[in-house]
C-alpha cells in the first residue's frame, strides 16, 4: 500500500486522519511543521504528501515549494489541507506547488477520491 506522510500540527488532526488512513491499509509518517515535513519527504520518499496550509516553523505554502522546487522531490504529488476556503485559496494552494485542494474539516470519502487519482497518476 502506499505510504502518506502527513504534515500537521494539530495533533487532533492528525491523530484522527492518521487512523482513518491506517485503517484503510496506508502506511502513514506523520511531520508536525514545515521543517520537519521537508525532512520527512527527503528521509522517507513517501508516494503522496497530506499537508497542511498553517504549519509552524515554515508554512505550508513555502514548503510545497520547495519540495517542487528540488529535482528529488518534485514528483511526489501533494494535497493541501486548509481550514482557508475563501476565493483565491485553492488557486493559491496550486501556484505554490499543491497537486489538489482539500478544505477542513476533512471529508474523508472526497480525500480519498483526490488521494486515489493522484497516486495512480504518479505511479503510471
Amino acid at each position: 500500500m502506499s505510504n502518506i506522510l502527513l504534515v500537521e500540527d494539530n495533533e487532533m488532526n492528525r491523530d484522527m486522519l492518521s487512523r482513518r488512513l491506517a485503517r484503510r491499509g496506508f502506511e502513514i509518517e506523520i511531520a508536525e511543521d514545515g521543517p520537519g515535513g521537508l525532512r520527512q519527504v527527503t528521509d522517507v520518499r513517501p508516494d503522496l504528501v497530506l499537508l497542511d496550509m498553517s504549519l509552524p516553523g515554515l508554512d505550508g505554502w513555502e514548503v510545497a515549494r520547495r519540495l517542487k522546487a528540488n529535482p528529488s522531490t518534485n514528483s511526489i504529488p501533494i494535497i493541501a489541507l486548509t481550514a482557508h476556503a475563501m476565493e483565491g485559496d485553492r488557486e493559491r494552494a496550486l501556484e505554490s506547488g499543491c497537486d489538489d485542494y482539500d478544505t477542513k474539516p476533512i471529508e474523508l470519502p472526497r480525500l480519498l477520491d483526490k488521494m486515489a487519482t493522484l497516486l495512480a497518476t504518479s505511479s503510471s
